[in-house]
């Protein structure tokens, strides 16, 4: 058997049969310390696809660098078939800092496809577009809810590219939503370079939720199973994967102290009671209904709520 290429990243090469981490230099601090993304290559021995998992583009979202460790811990480059790229935390600064943007205040997931010569944030996109995300690869993304919401296991991806859509099946979260791209995500600067992209949500922001780490790790390892990359893990099969083209956000019809009934993955039929608000004697001021019907995907955490509020995600 012919031997296989070494995989050129950060200036050096990864050996087949070998894994390797190495940083990215995206800057220095004030005090001339550098800073850099943490990267994790796996070059297997046999051919087979390249496959990339980000993390933590957002500082706040940390469900998605458990996902990844315990993935990698998973994983072989004597047995697998391929090439998986990890970054674990794409968004250092905001991640040291307990912040879900950069220091800048920009949002590094609306920054791609970037600019060597533009913003922090825009060399930091640039830096992944140029080593990570390559053409023809298969990404997959790792989010939660934003602070004060947490959202169902889910893939987000276009549902209408066969491809993608065979993926986000095989990942097996109990929702798959076709999302249309947004202008400067990663998910979209990636597909610009004929990637296949699932942007998976799971969980809230700073929290370790056991329950979307372990969907996130079974969705990875059954994605890598269906590419044939590794053996299949699990015997038996996810429970089917509801697929959904539209959502909305019930809001808040008054101001006050929330109290939601609902939970995350429940079916909600038109006018259902999800919750009410109350002032502080604990006087019922409005009951929270469903304007349609659906699965709930998403849900805020936060008890006081001003009017027009974004409460319960319901896709449909």
């Amino acid at each position: 058997m012919p031997v296989r290429e070494s995989f050129p990243i950060g200036g050096v090469r990864v050996r087949a049969g070998s894994a390797r981490e190495l940083s990215l230099p995206i800057t220095r601090m004030v005090t001339g310390a550098e800073v850099s993304v943490p990267v994790r290559i796996v070059h297997g021995r046999e051919d087979g696809p390249l496959v990339w998992l980000t993390a933590a583009t957002h500082g706040d979202e940390v469900v998605g660098v458990e996902v990844i460790r315990e993935v990698l811990a998973g994983l072989s480059p004597k047995t697998l078939r391929g090439t998986l790229v990890a970054v674990p935390i794409v968004n250092v600064l905001g991640f040291m800092a307990g912040d879900r943007y950069l220091p800048d205040r920009r949002d590094l997931n609306r920054s791609f496809p970037g600019s060597a010569r533009g913003s922090l944030a825009s060399r930091i996109a640039h830096l992944l577009m140029s080593e990570v995300i390559r053409p023809g690869s298969v990404g997959i993304d790792l989010h939660t809810g934003a602070f004060g919401r947490t959202n169902l296991p889910q893939i987000r991806c276009d549902l209408d590219d066969e491809s993608t859509r065979r993926l986000a099946l095989a990942f097996g979260a109990p929702v798959a939503f076709h999302a249309k791209l947004r202008d400067g995500s990663l998910r979209f600067a990636a597909r610009e370079r004929s990637a296949t992209v699932l942007l998976y949500e799971g969980g809230e922001a700073w929290r370790l939720d056991d329950w979307a780490v372990s969907a996130g790790v079974r969705g990875v390892r059954r994605v890598l199973a269906d590419l044939d990359m590794t053996d299949p893990l699990e015997p038996v099969a996810p429970e089917p994967v509801q697929e959904c083209r539209s959502s909305g956000w019930v809001r808040a019809r008054h101001t006050g102290i929330l109290r939601l009934d609902v939970a995350l993955g429940q079916h909600v039929t038109v006018g259902e009671r999800l919750g009410a608000l109350a002032d502080s004697y604990g006087k019922t001021l409005r009951l929270v209904r469903a304007d349609r019907a659906g699965i709930v995907i998403g849900r805020a955490l936060t008890p006081l709520v001003n009017r027009g509020d974004a409460l319960v995600h319901i896709a449909q």
